[in-house]
């Protein structure tokens, strides 16, 4: 599950657990690409590009393509907006949807070969052992998962969001989002408990297995290798229907809806979701060519 996990973490914790990360710059990458399409007709274009929420410092993922695909759009739409500015209101929500009084502690919910391992993620983290006791399994993974994401280098004012909507509103150009963050939270509030274990025994994975992979997604997506990408996010959560479901079928459906309304209006948009939600055959490209739509990749 650990592909899986660290992308969907990416997309919910980045702006709210890499806080003081530090790394290198980042050399250029040999071929910058990250994939990018646009459905259009006569008076309308949305742009579809595929997102990582978090990058090291410095990374290198522009083109020309992509950059004049960004003057010619009038509006950016991501995933959900999470303020940085008022930390306070993601927090509130996570109290809200994820402490429970009626959760087992929290090493009961973990196979006890990991509970070491358990263990020194909980220190690591500064949070108090009895705050995760009370914390729903999926919120408990979502807190620990700050660790391999600081331990990564990664920064969510380098992903690709927070670039690109500070871009947006420099250009005085409007901004707004697909679900709320109350929403998006609530895709994992609702997993069956053994996927949510699933998810916390990711986060307690070692570092030096967070890197390999995460090496090997960025990669993927720099050069828009979209098959290689459907391997890398989607392929471990075919093995959990449930998760599936959950984060990639139902939500995908509903983006892919959301493009085909704003099809009916004139201008211009750009849609930046995570570049799992493009990829594979359940993604939102395949949903709206089903649908009849021509989507065109430009880069």
């Amino acid at each position: 599950m650990l592909k899986t996990i660290l992308h969907r973490g990416l997309a919910l914790l980045g702006l709210a657990t890499t806080a003081g990360c530090t790394t290198a710059p980042q050399p250029p990458a040999p071929a910058v690409k990250p994939a990018l399409w646009q459905v259009s007709d006569a008076d309308t274009t949305v742009y579809l590009f595929g997102t990582i929420h978090l990058l090291p410092s410095n990374y290198n993922w522009r083109s020309p393509k992509f950059d004049t695909a960004i003057r010619n759009s009038q509006g950016l739409i991501v995933e959900t907006i999470v303020d940085e500015k008022n930390p306070a209101h993601i927090s509130a929500v996570l109290m809200k949807l994820g402490l429970s009084t009626t959760v087992a502690p929290i090493a009961d919910r973990i196979a006890p070969e990991k509970r070491a391992a358990l263990d020194a993620a909980i220190a690591k983290s500064g949070v108090p052992r009895a705050a995760f006791d009370r914390m729903e399994t999926w919120a408990a993974a979502f807190m620990l998962l700050g660790n391999q994401f600081r331990d990564l280098g990664l920064k969510g004012a380098e992903g690709v969001e927070s670039v690109l909507r500070n871009d947006f509103a420099t250009a005085g150009k409007a901004i707004g989002q697909l679900e709320t963050n109350e929403e998006q939270l609530g895709f994992f509030d609702t997993l069956p408990e053994d996927a949510q274990r699933a998810l916390l025994e990711g986060a307690v994975e070692q570092p030096a297995e967070m890197r390999s992979q995460f090496d090997a997604m960025l990669a993927a997506w720099t050069r828009g290798d979209v098959k290689a990408i459907a391997a890398t996010f989607n392929e471990e959560l075919a093995s959990s229907p449930p998760l599936m479901d959950a984060l990639i079928r139902r939500r995908n459906r509903n983006w892919s809806q959301w493009v085909e309304r704003r099809m009916a209006a004139p201008g211009s948009v750009m849609v930046a979701v995570g570049a799992g939600h493009l990829a594979g055959t359940d993604s939102v490209i395949t949903m709206l060519e089903r649908d009849g739509y021509r989507v065109r990749r430009v880069q």
